[in-house]
């Protein structure tokens, strides 16, 4: 019994040191700012004629989540530079509504023209997002720029490839905006560590 006690002792003490080790890395170094770069790609604000946004998250009441939202915010600022003459929303329904037609009527709001809005409003994840948007836009010339989040840059890009449609990739700063301070750094990283474990599926499953 005593072994047994020793033993589950040390092995809960590894885990503390462990877990204050992973703290210290996450809130005072720079490790979530570099994954999420290494991710997002090239940081540059890419032009094109077709701007491709890729919805996120929903809350109740049909209301944007966050991710959603500033993925619309972004794609705002991007059609008010000049240059696109269209922009494809792509996003499903989710418990909160429908992800693509709230994004869209954001877009309104900012000003952007409904009638250079197009929707892809039947997917449920990236693959999907990739798949159906590439079937709508196959015959659409110009090139294609894709607007998402940094983190979520690299499975998306390889998601489009991997349907067929070439994109420039147009990352907002998502996780590294929220990673400046470090209360945003844990919530950060966890979003981090779940989007490496969906690349490991998409690459497993043949989508990317």
């Amino acid at each position: 019994m005593k072994l047994w006690l020793r033993g589950a002792w040390r092995a809960a003490a590894a885990v503390s040191v462990g877990f204050a080790l992973l703290f210290a890395v996450v809130s005072m170094t720079p490790l979530v700012h570099w994954w999420a770069t290494a991710l997002a790609g090239p940081w540059a604000p890419a032009t094109g004629q077709v701007l491709i946004v890729l919805g996120g998250s929903m809350r109740d009441y049909g209301t944007l989540g966050g991710s959603s939202y500033w993925r619309a915010v972004y794609a705002a600022q991007a059609w008010h530079e000049g240059g696109f003459r269209s922009v494809m929303v792509s996003g499903g329904d989710q418990d909160g509504g429908n992800v693509s037609e709230a994004m869209r009527d954001f877009l309104v709001c900012q000003g952007v023209p409904p009638g250079v809005i197009r929707l892809e409003s039947k997917s449920g994840n990236t693959y999907e997002n990739a798949v159906n948007t590439a079937h709508l836009l196959a015959a659409e010339r110009g090139q294609k720029v894709l607007l998402t989040s940094d983190y979520h840059m690299f499975r998306a890009v390889r998601a489009f490839e991997k349907a067929g449609l070439t994109v420039t990739p147009r990352p907002y700063p998502d996780v590294r905006k929220r990673a400046t301070q470090w209360r945003g750094r844990w919530p950060a990283f966890l979003d981090l560590v779940e989007e490496t474990a969906k690349i490991a599926y998409y690459y497993a499953n043949g989508w990317i």
